[in-house]
């Protein structure tokens, strides 16, 4: 029956994608190692589900840069190196560049600064940003990505272009993917990270383009002194 047919296809598709966030969690702790190889059998075990939904999911997150697909023998978590790292930070970069241009010329979703609507806009994305500083503080690297990806998602739709908001989330979760690889090896993150997401919103309800750019840049000079320093280790 149609209606049976329909349930079925989103059922699956639910699961197919609550798998490929869980992988994706796992990569993002540390639990699944960069190089971890893996069959989708192992995975269907694994969850207790069939394996087309797990297939599915592995060439999602294949797709997305953070499986290799071996052919006839499996999946294996990608390797980021350094230089990985510094080319999603550009790419990011320009991303990012095109919101502040859609904010320069007025083709952003956010209100005008003197507009009550404005400090409600934000304060949504505020409150990640408060909730990512002090896990950045405190060191805890888990808090921490679960709230930078969210802020960074919000702040990204605001600015009226859902398929740059998109993008700019898949190579944030890219470079965390590869940032991870290296973090996790610090015993104590504690005033290691970057933290200045409350200034950015800050800078952007001013609507002060170019301090919101200072802090961006900032914040990449950071978070590549930082990596690419562990790589050299």
């Amino acid at each position: 029956m149609p209606g049976s047919s329909g349930n079925g296809s989103v059922t699956r598709s639910t699961l197919r994608q609550q798998i490929a966030d869980a992988l994706r969690d796992e990569v993002l702790a540390g639990r699944l190692q960069p190089g971890q190889e893996f069959t989708v059998k192992e995975i269907a075990e694994q969850y207790g589900v069939s394996a087309t939904p797990v297939r599915e999911a592995l060439v999602d997150l294949s797709a997305q840069g953070l499986l290799d697909a071996d052919q006839h023998r499996g999946f294996h978590v990608h390797e980021y190196s350094a230089a990985d790292y510094r080319g999603i930070i550009e790419a990011r970069s320009l991303i990012i560049d095109g919101m502040f241009h859609a904010l320069e010329t007025g083709a952003d979703r956010l209100p005008p600064p003197d507009d009550a609507r404005a400090d409600a806009s934000l304060a949504g994305v505020r409150r990640r940003g408060e909730e990512a500083q002090r896990a950045s503080l405190a060191g805890d690297l888990t808090v921490l990505i679960g709230y930078d990806l969210r802020f960074w998602h919000e702040l990204g739709v605001m600015f009226g272009n859902p398929y740059l908001a998109d993008f700019l989330h898949r190579l944030r979760v890219q470079s965390w993917v590869c940032a991870v690889q290296h973090l996790r090896r610090l015993k104590d993150l504690r005033g290691a990270l970057w933290s200045g997401h409350t200034d950015l919103v800050d800078a952007l309800a001013r609507r002060d383009t170019k301090a919101a750019q200072a802090i961006v840049a900032g914040y990449n000079d950071h978070a590549l002194a930082l990596i690419e320093g562990l790589a050299d280790r």
